[in-house]
């Protein structure tokens, strides 16, 4: 094991470790590394999701290691759960003196601020250093996808979503969950790359954008031929919202959209990612109390299982 970096910002420990996970005091080369957001600040319909990083870690242990979809077993993976970031205003700032409003903003910006802190001076791809961050509302994807952006010109993001994301701000925050596609294209260079799909549920405006701009992917076939394209060297980045299903399957989200995906249209998408330069991803808008049959934490573990499979270092 390689360290690249030491961990320089204060994280919160949890009380349960994704399965498998090693234990960490840095960052390491030719690994993965999950990070907590648990932020649900912005959230317009139903909060909770900043308890969906350790719901789905709480439920892990009990599922199994090995995924019969990609014939391979996360014992054999390098990757370890760094915990969460702090979800609250930076050291020094007087909680008591800020506005609900402006404290919801201190607190995404610290977290925000901390994973870009524990990314900085690394070297993605010299060192094959991934992260997989766990939600969380779909705001918290701001800062890792910021920073696959600034380190890779050419990133493909893939955006599974029932939403478009393209709202310039939403309900007074400019950084929104409504918005984190909008905000991220905010740093897109020439050779940058989105595709969007599952998307059903946006604006007139919102989906006259992606018809023009050609991001928007109508079928499962479109999608996945969209995919397999990406030439083998292309990275690629996946922001995740959950509720890219259908609520029939996975109901634990706080805007459940019918009409939605399920899990086999997913697992196709890692079959193919597995063989791609799969460089990063996170996963949001998982809100556990509203499935209290615990169903939809077990479907996230899952999801995470095979993201963490697809993103392992192959020969």
């Amino acid at each position: 094991m390689i360290k690249v970096k030491d961990i320089d910002i204060e994280l919160q420990h949890t009380d349960a470790q994704y399965s498998g996970s090693l234990d960490t005091q840095g960052i390491f080369a030719n690994a993965t590394h999950l990070i907590g957001f648990g932020f649900d600040g912005t959230a317009c319909f139903r909060k909770g999701t900043k308890h969906g990083p350790d719901a789905l870690r709480a439920v892990s242990d009990d599922i199994e290691t090995y995924s019969p979809y990609l014939d391979e077993d996360i014992s054999d993976v390098m990757f370890y759960d760094l915990g969460n970031l702090k979800v609250e205003p930076a050291d020094g700032v007087n909680r008591d003196a800020l506005s609900e409003h402006d404290l919801i903003e201190a607190s995404w910006q610290r977290a925000t601020d901390d994973y870009c802190s524990l990314m900085s001076g690394i070297d993605l791809e010299k060192h094959q250093v991934k992260t997989l961050v766990l939600g969380g509302e779909h705001s918290i994807s701001y800062g890792p996808i910021k920073t696959y952006l600034a380190q890779y010109p050419n990133l493909v993001l893939l955006h599974l979503d029932a939403h478009a994301d393209l709202r310039d701000g939403y309900l007074g925050f400019h950084q929104s969950h409504a918005s984190i596609i909008r905000r991220s294209l905010d740093h897109f260079g020439p050779d940058h790359q989105l595709i969007q799909y599952g998307i059903r549920s946006g604006t007139r405006d919102e989906y006259k954008w992606m018809r023009e701009n050609g991001t928007l992917k109508t079928s499962r076939q479109e999608f996945l031929d969209a995919v397999a394209a990406i030439p083998e060297d292309r990275p690629i980045y996946l922001t995740f919202d959950l509720d890219f299903f259908d609520p029939s399957y996975f109901p634990g989200t706080g805007t459940p959209e019918p009409g939605g995906e399920d899990f086999h249209a997913f697992v196709s998408l890692c079959k193919l990612l597995k063989n791609k330069k799969f460089v990063g991803c996170d996963v949001v808008e998982l809100s556990p109390e509203i499935d209290p049959t615990g169903n939809s934490d077990v479907f996230a573990a899952k999801v995470v299982r095979e993201l963490v499979l697809c993103l392992r270092e192959r020969d």
